[in-house]
């Protein structure tokens, strides 16, 4: 089962178990929940996500790698540099809730 999120103006499709980079969230006790879900895919293929919540907790919380804005105008003697480091939160997706059902990422191994 997968679920497509919006955050920070993106999407992206998660399932149980996966670690996503994500733009700067809030969290509370390092737990996280996204309720602007798109689409689930469901037992009738995919499905309209509305009601469905997605359940994460936060891995890591950092800063990208530097990015170097350059401005430059031929013959008029311009250029500008700038750096840019986008702050970002790391976040494993534990268990995605849609229509009553609960599906949890797993743990341990498998025999």
């Amino acid at each position: 089962m997968y679920a497509v999120i919006k955050t920070g103006g993106k999407q992206y499709r998660v399932s149980p178990g996966d670690v996503i980079r994500v733009e700067k969230l809030t969290s509370d006790n390092g737990n996280v929940e996204l309720t602007d879900v798109i689409a689930v895919s469901g037992n009738n293929g995919l499905e309209n996500g509305s009601g469905a919540r997605v359940l994460a907790s936060v891995v890591e919380e950092g800063r990208g790698d530097k990015l170097i804005v350059f401005k430059f105008k031929r013959k008029k003697q311009y250029k500008k540099t700038q750096g840019h480091r986008q702050s970002f939160t790391a976040l494993k997706i534990n268990e995605i809730q849609f229509n009553g059902e609960s599906h949890k990422a797993q743990t341990g191994a498998q025999a």
